[in-house]
């Protein structure tokens, strides 16, 4: 196993809207509203500057197939949600970032940049963790070809 690249970096403050979904698996569906959402507002033409993140919330119970997942895409101050989308303003942060290939090393990439931030001078902090889709907003997910930045909340 090849030693994990972890970088430092700040994500500024953004207003982000989010597309959420539960169930088992409820990933692709997050995606799918929210990318039906940004093409319906032609935000997909314009998205060079654009970030997308994801994260579960809530988190999988013992006992219990189902979770939640948000979807996040960041958006201008001027741009209206509405049609099932909701909006917050993501405050920013400290993160340790480690990038990750495919959907099947998700799990084990986010357990090894965890080790990394606890044999860090870093500490682990309260704010959210994130997952970052790097690439375009695109229909469906190439989920063997997923390119995804992993952002453990830090502090120091």
């Amino acid at each position: 196993m090849s030693e994990l690249e972890v970088r430092i970096v700040h994500l500024p403050p953004m207003r982000v809207a989010i597309a959420r979904a539960f169930g088992d698996g409820p990933e692709l569906e997050a995606w799918a509203k929210m990318y039906a959402w940004a093409q319906e507002k032609g935000l997909l033409d314009s998205a060079a500057d654009t970030r997308v993140f994801g994260f579960n919330n809530p988190d999988p119970s013992p006992g219990s197939p189902n979770y939640g997942y948000e979807c996040w895409l960041s958006i201008g101050a001027e741009e209206e949600v509405g049609s099932g989308i909701g909006e917050a303003q993501f405050p920013g942060g400290r993160y340790a970032v480690a990038r990750c290939k495919g959907a099947h090393n998700i799990t084990q990439t986010w357990h090894r940049l965890a080790t990394w931030v606890e044999n860090s001078p870093y500490s682990a902090a309260r704010h959210q963790w994130l997952e970052e889709f790097l690439g375009p907003l695109v229909e469906e997910l190439d989920v063997g070809g997923l390119l995804l930045d992993l952002h453990h909340p830090i502090t120091e």
